[in-house]
């Protein structure tokens, strides 16, 4: 969607924003991308997504992400409100979609990581609302590389007189 007009004085494009939209996609097979590889991260070993969305749901909420945020994070708090993460597969490739108030440094990548655990078997799907729980960056994942992730949507309120995205089936936020 292209949009352009004019806005408040008082607007900015960050901290008025009530949600942002991620996407995250993996390429899993044994094979490596040969065209796509800087759009997709590769990930050979098989990944089960269903359990993997069954963790995220953990996710879901206001809480604090201490543990899926980076070290050199700036933010004030880790205290974030997620109103949507999904995980699904369409053949090779894994989407991982998350909407939140906000997102700390290396958040979706970190969440990422430790999904990837789950997905892989090596820990249960209670494992990430765990990490979550604990606000101990350590017990998360490894940050998952940068290749695959997308900013999909901003979405502001009414007032600010900017078209948002169609939602893709999530709630209406408050405005």
């Amino acid at each position: 969607m292209l949009w352009l007009g004019n806005v408040d004085k008082d607007f900015h494009a960050r901290h008025s924003a009530l949600s942002r939209s991620y996407r995250y996609t993996v390429l899993n097979r044994w094979t490596r991308a040969a065209i796509d590889r800087q759009y997709v991260t590769w990930y050979r070993y098989p990944l089960d997504e269903k359990k993997m969305h069954q963790a995220a749901q953990a996710l879901l909420g206001e809480h604090d992400f201490q543990s899926y945020r980076a070290q050199s994070c700036q933010a004030r708090h880790g205290v974030r409100l997620m109103h949507e993460i999904s995980v699904s597969r369409d053949g090779d490739l894994i989407h991982i979609d998350l909407e939140a108030n906000g997102f700390l440094h290396h958040m979706v990548r970190n969440i990422v990581g430790t999904l990837f655990l789950v997905g892989r078997g090596e820990k249960g799907v209670e494992w990430p609302g765990e990490v979550l729980a604990a606000r101990n960056r350590e017990l998360a994942g490894a940050t998952a590389k940068p290749n695959g992730l997308t900013l999909t949507a901003v979405r502001y309120p009414k007032q600010c007189n900017i078209p948002n995205p169609p939602l893709r089936g999530f709630p209406e936020l408050p405005q």
